[in-house]
Formats: structure tokens, sequence, C-alpha cells
């Protein structure tokens, strides 16, 4: 039924929200982003927990800018472990007329949030993305300010809300966001075999190529950042590093070093918990290839659904599991509740939950974290146990949705799926 047919009262979804939302949401992530910037401002000065949330800025991108600035990428930094893509990113503030580094890239993070969120709500969308995203963030203090994963997350955000529309762009945005911080690459798994599958995917392997071939010809050791990968641990917030950290408390031999931009185990147990979170990587992947294989019922939402699990099942099987990540996965959480058809209501939830947990693991309790106190494991057992059972929670649902095989019932000769969740 059009929506000329239907009763002033009731309307499109941003008809009926538009009054409410147009002054609520615009207020709550002004309200909201002003708190995150103090918070970012008392960093160092009134320190809540460790502090230096901000050093990663002033310390290490802008020296990575300066050196970007000279036409090669870091070569021989331990700590440079990321794509090429993510070279201009860095670079950028050092572009904005009247201001200092820091500040470019605190205004590039806050104008990319506002992108996200003006994103999420713009249509006929479901609100409840929207709200997700705004009331979400700030569950990670101000940490999201100081890293550049929320420009990565709009690049992921922006591929699959145009996915439907412009299959083509959508491509090209996630190659964008996959060539700055590679799991963007994850949000093209679920989309509808055919035609639009072969423009997105055709768009994106083009898009890569193209960004690649500019990259190497603007800059030298466009590549430097994979010999670092190789060498890296298992980062104390990581499931492997909960596991060794209750190992440790136990009285198994163990120790934390700043390694590779993380705090990291060392000792002799921690090769094999590493070795064993790629094996787990590895299934992973396998499982995310058996469901593309079997899945035969597409919605609008299958895509974001799929991006979400996948994004959640490489997060909990990394031996990396910055509170960062948690950026990405709020973003991925707000896509799905766009649409009324997602599967992942609950994942959301979970995600979100994780999220507060997150900022009392870092950077309020992160000396507990690091010390390996029973308070420091009780919160990451309970942040990873979130993310666990989220991972785990958005596969059963998205499996039941689109690949459970379905029987007619004798009663009603209507299909069911032989999955319940």
């Amino acid at each position: 039924m059009g929506t000329e047919n239907r009763p002033a009262a009731i309307g499109p979804v941003h008809t009926t929200w538009a009054r409410p939302a147009h002054t609520a949401l615009p207020v709550t992530w002004a309200l909201t982003r002003a708190a995150m910037l103090l918070l970012l401002a008392l960093d160092e000065t009134f320190p809540l927990g460790v502090g230096g949330v901000a050093r990663e800025v002033h310390q290490l991108y802008a020296r990575w800018a300066a050196t970007l600035a000279q036409g090669t990428f870091p070569v021989g930094d331990p700590l440079w472990q990321y794509p090429p893509g993510a070279g201009p990113v860095l670079l950028a503030p050092d572009l904005l007329p009247g201001l200092t580094y820091f500040q470019g890239f605190v205004a590039m993070t806050l104008a990319a949030d506002a992108l996200v969120t003006y994103a999420l709500v713009r249509g006929d969308r479901d609100p409840r993305g929207a709200w997700l995203w705004t009331a979400g963030l700030p569950l990670l203090l101000h940490i999201p300010l100081a890293r550049y994963d929320v420009e990565v997350t709009a690049l992921a955000v922006l591929a699959l809300l145009t996915l439907h529309r412009a299959p083509r762009a959508a491509g090209g945005l996630a190659a964008l966001g996959a060539l700055v911080k590679v799991w963007p690459a994850l949000v093209l798994l679920g989309v509808e075999r055919g035609r639009t599958a072969r423009q997105a995917w055709g768009a994106a392997l083009g898009a890569a190529a193209a960004m690649l071939l500019v990259l190497t010809l603007a800059f030298r050791a466009p590549f430097s950042f994979l010999r670092e990968q190789g060498g890296r641990g298992v980062q104390i917030e990581s499931l492997g590093g909960t596991v060794l950290a209750g190992a440790r408390m136990l009285g198994r031999p163990g120790r934390v070093r700043y390694r590779y931009g993380a705090m990291e185990f060392l000792g002799p147990q921690v090769g094999v918990v590493a070795t064993a979170s790629l094996a787990l990587t590895a299934v992973a992947f396998g499982v995310l290839l058996w469901w593309r294989v079997r899945a035969r019922r597409y919605s609008a939402a299958t895509p974001y659904d799929a991006a979400l699990c996948a994004v959640l099942m490489f997060t909990v099987t990394s031996r990396v599991i910055s509170p960062q990540y948690l950026v990405w996965l709020l973003g991925l959480g707000a896509v799905c509740l766009t649409s009324r058809q997602t599967t992942q209501r609950p994942v959301a939830l979970l995600v979100l939950a994780a999220a507060g947990v997150s900022a009392l693991a870092y950077p309020v309790l992160y000396a507990d974290v690091t010390g390996g106190t029973g308070t420091g494991l009780a919160v990451m057992v309970v942040r990873n146990a979130l993310l666990l059972a989220a991972a785990v929670l958005s596969f059963r649902r998205l499996w039941a949705a689109t690949a459970a095989k379905e029987r007619e019932s004798p009663l009603t000769g209507q299909s069911t799926q032989t999955t319940n969740i």
C-alpha cells in the first residue's frame, strides 16, 4: 500500500519519527560527543584509569604522518602493521589548515562519526540503527576519538547502505576500507548471488587494484607492513590472552610486555595459544564459506547480518582484540538495526554490552588487566564471553534465516524451518 493511502497519524517510518528525531538524535549526538571530547582533553591531566589514550595519535600517528609526508611508508617500524590505504588517512590531518595534527585528527574523526549517523538515519531506515551508534559509541569513552577506526567503519557502513542502490559504489567503498584496515572486505560476503554480487565484487577488485597502483606510485615501500605481522603474539585482551591470564593466576609461568603496539603475553604456552587462534580463524573462514555455499534465502538485511557475523567471528578468534574493534561491531550492528528484516537484534545488544565492559578493561581497569589481578581477569572474562556469545548467536540466527532446511507443515501446508532459535 502506498504512503498516500495511509492515515496521516501513521505514515512511513521517517515521518512518524521525524519530529522527535530531528531534535532528540542531534542533541544526543552533540551532548555525548562533547562529553567524549572533555574526556579526551582531560586524558593526561585527570587520567581515567591508566590514561594516555591520546598518546597513540600524538606519538605514533603524528610520527608516521611525518614519514608519509616524505613519500615513504614506515620501514623497519614494528608498530606499523597497517595496509597501505591507512597512509593517506593518517596523512590527512596534516592537510587541514589552521589545526595541529591532533586537532585535525579529532576533527576528521568527528566528521566521519557525523557522516555515519546521518547515513544511518536518512530515508525510511529504522531509527534504532542510528540510536545504537549514537548512544553506543560513547560507551567506549574517548577511545574512538583517538583511533582511526571510526573512519574505517564509516567506509564499511556506507558500503553496506549503498549496496542495494549502487552495488558498484558499494564495492569501491568496501575495497577502500579493506585497503585501510582489511576487515571491511567482509562486508560483501552476504551479497546475494547474481548480478548484484558480480557488480559489487567486480568493482571491489577493480578499485582495489587501481588504488594499490596509485599508492605504489605515490609512496615507497607500501607493503612494508607485511613483514611485521608474523611476529605478533597474543594480546592480553584477546580470548587466548584471557586463557593465559587464567593460567597465570593458577601458577603457570608467564609475563606481559609491550610489543607491536599492544600488551602481549610472553611465556612457554604463548606459541600454542597463538597457533590455536590462527587455526580457529581458519575454521571461522571455512564456516563462513560453508554458509555462503548453503545460503538460499536472502532478504534486504542479509548482507548486513552476514557482515556483522563475519567480523564477529574473525574478532573473537583473533590474537588481538583491541577496544577500538568494538567501534567496527557497533557500526555493523547499527546497520543491521536499520532494517526490520534483520536477524541480529539480540546480537547488537550483546555488542552494546561488550562495548560498555570494554571501557572498564581499557582504560578504567587496565592496570588490573595487565597486572593479572582477579578483578582484571573477571572483566576480561565477561567482555570476551559477551563477544563469543554474540558470535555464536549471530551465526545461528544467520544460518536459520538463510540456510537451514525448510519442511512443509502438515497442518498449514506452509514451509517451516527445521532449525529453531
